[in-house]
């Protein structure tokens, strides 16, 4: 089943054209024109959600649940348009789209679930104490209840699992809240598409239609006054540092701010430490490869350097780092634009002192070969751009004079949202000593593996200290992640009819 965009806004169930388009930039395949949205739209956009949100957010939980299984449903039932369209706007091959549907509808399917469950609520309930001296005391519950309307910002490198019906979107339904996306506009008719399976879902089930709508990007302003608008409670936003920091901004400046939950950039280090170096060599610079150049390194979890104490063990890893490198093809990246911030990347960052180039990564118009660097740890410490993501295929090996200098780099760190520890029983004494720092550093960590690739669970946190995050205290990735646009509510002596979802 072949999918022509049509280009156009959906807005509380009617598609919307533009009065100005913008011409997709596929990696191939025809090009569309789309309409770009305007501040008129989000207003439009947002204030259905407003008026949806009085009925949608007293919907049963069970009837939310047929909701988002509808919705995966319908994704499922256009999984051939999905990934044709997907594969033609960002390069990335056919199994790596199908994966993610299946990540997609895998997480809305397991949020109705989990919902249905109600443990996500945290229902507390304190019994009247009318004997209770001095004073008596009233009967009082607590819930968690639906914030509002939610802003969901379309991420460039998941045009499925963190975009239109992504992991923001999917939270803030199961939690009761409608959604504006503003669509990326690298995949804009991935997410025309995925809009189509929503408003479907919402015509099966009778929901609101300003419960979801789809503006597409094209403008700055669109994001701005997205974020601004008086009836938006919370942002879910996946994308850079820069981008994200300038919504946070806008969002803490408001006349009410508003919380930003902001997936920003992270370099995700691993420390190999010196038994499972010495035994695992190869093994552990091959898997630090493969990790590192998958998908053409455009991965929030990107493993951009790895630790080792300097030394003849130090060496072969190296020496092995650079034969899996040298091996690893050219990959087409997402856009233009991210494959020029590549290579800006890596002439910035080879730049700095005492940096040695050990495989020359490059990329073309679209293309990005991987590139692999060294510098020690006196000399990364030192040059701060080494501690900035790229976003691509560059790793750092970071040798350090000791394990006593690897726990000084890591108290140096940044928030991340992962740090990896590869170690044999011998190491357990440096990797004790290295766990409470990481801890304060990251959102998740691991023991011998490799970061890329976040299970969707009820354990995952996907999220970390700043920069990896705006909220430390959230993920957006998980059943957890429903919690974001949730508050508790506390009913005092309230007649047990009145008080939602208790049970």
């Amino acid at each position: 089943m072949a999918f022509t965009p049509h280009g156009k806004h959906l807005i509380a169930g009617e598609w919307v054209v533009g009065e100005a388009t913008f011409t997709s930039s596929p990696a191939h395949g025809p090009a569309h024109e789309i309409s770009v949205g305007t501040p008129t739209h989000v207003d439009a956009a947002v204030q259905a959600a407003e008026q949806a949100f009085w009925r949608y957010s007293q919907t049963s939980r069970a009837d939310r649940a047929i909701f988002l299984n509808t919705i995966a449903d319908e994704i499922d039932a256009r999984a051939e348009a999905i990934t044709e369209i997907g594969t033609q706007e960002s390069g990335l091959p056919e199994g790596r789209l199908q994966g993610e549907r299946g990540r997609t509808t895998g997480q809305l399917r397991l949020f109705a679930e989990h919902i249905v469950a109600g443990d996500y609520l945290d229902q507390r309930h304190d019994p009247a104490l009318p004997d209770r001296a001095p004073q008596p005391r009233p009967e009082l519950r607590m819930i968690q209840r639906p914030i509002g309307p939610v802003a969901v910002f379309g991420a460039s490198n998941f045009p499925l699992a963190f975009s239109t019906a992504g992991g923001d979107t999917a939270a803030a339904l199961a939690a009761g809240c409608p959604v504006v996306v503003k669509g990326h506009s690298a995949h804009p008719g991935t997410g025309e598409i995925v809009a189509e399976a929503v408003q479907a879902a919402i015509k099966a089930c009778d929901i609101p239609a300003g419960v979801f709508s789809l503006v597409q990007g094209g403008k700055r302003d669109v994001g701005t006054s997205l974020v601004q608008h008086p009836l938006i409670r919370a942002v879910g936003f996946t994308g850079s540092l820069k981008g994200g920091r300038a919504l946070f901004d806008l969002c803490a400046g408001r006349p009410e701010p508003i919380p930003f939950f902001g997936e920003l950039g992270s370099i995700n280090p691993m420390f190999i430490l010196p038994n499972a170096l010495a035994n695992r060599t190869e093994e552990i610079a091959k898997g630090w490869v493969g990790s590192l150049a998958m998908g053409a390194g455009q991965f929030c979890t990107n493993p951009g350097i790895a630790l080792v104490v300097d030394g003849t063990d130090a060496d072969t890893f190296t020496a092995a780092a650079v034969d899996s490198m040298a091996a690893t093809a050219a990959q087409t990246m997402l856009t233009d634009g991210i494959a020029a911030a590549y290579r800006d990347g890596i002439i910035r960052v080879s730049a700095a002192s005492g940096v040695t180039s050990l495989v020359q990564g490059s990329a073309g118009a679209r293309e990005a070969a991987a590139c692999l660097l060294s510098v020690s740890g006196d000399n990364w410490v030192a040059a701060k751009d080494l501690h900035d993501e790229v976003f691509g295929p560059l790793g750092i090996i970071v040798r350090v004079s000791s394990a006593d200098q690897m726990l000084a780099i890591a108290q140096e760190l940044e928030g991340q949202l992962t740090c990896t520890l590869h170690l044999d029983d011998a190491d357990f004494a440096t990797a004790a000593a290295l766990m409470p720092i990481l801890e304060r550093k990251a959102g998740r960590l691991l023991a011998n593996g490799y970061p890329t690739g976040v299970e969707v669970s009820d354990t995952m946190v996907h999220g970390g200290p700043y920069p990896a995050s705006t909220n430390f205290g959230a993920t957006s990735v998980g059943t957890l992640s429903i919690r974001r646009f949730l508050r508790p509510v506390c009913y005092q002596n309230m007649p047990k009819t009145l008080v939602p979802d208790i049970g």
